[in-house]
């Protein structure tokens, strides 16, 4: 049953990039089973991110669905999330989809180097760069 509930924690997107979950987002940290109910270990890509609500409310739906499960308790892991986290898959998407580059990194679209714009970004985990090449606007995201 561990199994279903990470495979239905895989059609959970981060709301803020659609096409990548939870899952490749490194958010899930744990999965455990007892009896019906499920504990997922969440862990935020930081704490003060506006969506977790959201969030959660989608890893309950999501769990809720598998077979045998009746109960979801989602659960904060404590610790800072950093990009390392992010699976192969995250990072292409985020490259293609999103002109989103990782730090340290070069511009997702051309590999040239970045020169920093604003250390502000749309939200707190990343800054706004430009690639000297292509004069593309790239947001990367912090660490």
């Amino acid at each position: 049953m561990s199994a279903a509930v990470w495979n239905a924690l895989r059609n959970v997107d981060d709301p803020e990039y659609p096409g990548i979950s939870v899952v490749d987002m490194g958010m899930i940290s744990n999965v455990t089973i007892t009896g019906s109910t499920a504990q997922v270990e969440f862990l935020p890509t930081f704490s003060g991110c506006p969506a977790l609500a959201f969030i959660e409310t989608d890893i309950r739906t999501a769990v809720l669905g598998v077979d045998g499960i009746n109960q979801v308790e989602v659960t904060h892991r404590h610790g800072i999330w950093d990009t390392s986290r992010l699976s192969p898959h995250a990072l292409q998407v985020m490259k293609k989809n999103f002109t989103i580059a990782v730090a340290p990194g070069g511009c997702p679209r051309c590999g040239a180097e970045l020169q920093l714009q604003s250390e502000f970004g749309p939200v707190r985990c990343r800054a706004i760069y430009r690639c000297e090449s292509c004069v593309e606007a790239v947001e990367v995201m912090r660490r």
